[in-house]
């Protein structure tokens, strides 16, 4: 073996001085993934709610934006977007970057406008992926004080021997409202008049004031005025009686076994959207709806959380879709 020589050495220090500058310069291209991740989110998030303010949707997005803004560390910007059975809004985030910085309010529409429009603005399935469902809740038959009805068997009465003469007004017109009122018609075999309002608050005036017979809505829309004496409860759409109002029976109570039409809320994000963007606000929205400053209040509009992981929310879509969508068909029910 040949001895080293100073100039083999110095050459060989050199070497080394060049592996380790290139090292030093690589390490941060290899932590750059990492530290994108942690620096989510860079700015304020938008959440894009399409219905209008003061309605069970809009209030569950502000009780859940304060708490998921300080997890966060940046504000939630509610912006409420309504229109087009919320396909406004859902074209919004269409349009937006998939960074996280920009997610939806969704709930029952959202499953139905696929087979209700002729074409859609954007693919329902393909476009965008679920971040989780946030609450559940029943729907509620609430009638004006001035209609002789105080029970389901009442109000089939009515509706049949008037029939085409009472109306019944919805938050939106092909939204869960409208959908279990279609199915309670069918069941029941009545028929009345839809009229379909830009949100839960302007639906609940109409029958205030006796601009339409009843109302299919929220609890958290009715129940103020069944207090008040300003409307009547007559049952509500779930399987199970409400938590807030217990002495309303179910339909399927009164005389409609297995009557189910449960009304929900939930997020959804862009497709392309970092994954580690969409775990941290599915984990932060499912600890916000876990704390009392929100449950609290949930349990007094009469909604349950009922988060989901990103993976079942996006199966209970799909299975909803197709759920919604044959009761759309089979009504021939299309967006006008």
């Amino acid at each position: 073996m040949r001895p080293s020589t100073p100039l083999v050495h110095a050459h060989r220090g050199r070497c080394v001085r060049a592996i380790g500058t290139a090292t030093l310069a690589l390490a941060p291209l290899a932590s750059a993934p990492l530290a994108l991740a942690q620096e989510y989110p860079a700015k304020a998030v938008r959440l894009l709610v399409p219905f209008p303010p003061g309605g069970v949707g809009d209030t569950v997005a502000r009780v859940v934006a304060q708490p998921l803004s300080r997890a966060l560390g940046q504000q939630i910007v509610v912006e409420n977007r309504t229109g087009a059975n919320t396909v406004i809004a859902t074209e919004l985030l269409l349009r937006a970057p998939a960074d996280g910085h920009t997610f939806n309010i969704v709930a029952t529409s959202f499953t139905v406008n696929p087979s209700a429009y002729t074409k859609l603005p954007y693919d329902s399935l393909k476009d965008f992926v679920g971040i989780t469902r946030l609450v559940s809740n029943p729907l509620i038959i609430c009638v004006h004080p001035s209609l002789p009805v105080k029970s389901v068997k009442d109000l089939v009465a009515l509706a049949r021997v008037r029939p085409d003469e009472l109306t019944w007004g919805v938050s939106s017109a092909l939204g869960g409202g409208r959908i279990a009122g279609e199915l309670f018609s069918d069941v029941a075999k009545i028929k009345m008049i839809n009229v379909a309002y830009g949100g839960g608050a302007p639906a609940t005036t109409a029958v205030l004031g006796g601009h339409t017979s009843m109302l299919i809505g929220n609890v958290l829309d009715c129940a103020p005025y069944i207090e008040s004496g300003r409307m009547r409860p007559v049952a509500v759409t779930s399987l199970r009686r409400s938590d807030t109002l217990k002495s309303v029976p179910t339909l399927a109570e009164s005389g409609y076994p297995g009557f189910d039409a449960t009304n929900w809320f939930g997020t959804i994000a862009r497709v392309g959207t970092p994954k580690a963007a969409l775990d941290r606000l599915h984990t932060e929205l499912v600890r916000a709806l876990q704390l009392p400053e929100v449950t609290d209040v949930l349990a007094k509009l009469g909604l349950t959380p009922a988060t989901m992981s990103p993976a079942e929310f996006d199966a209970f879509i799909r299975v909803e879709m197709e759920k919604t969508g044959k009761i759309v068909r089979a009504l021939g029910l299309k967006a006008e």
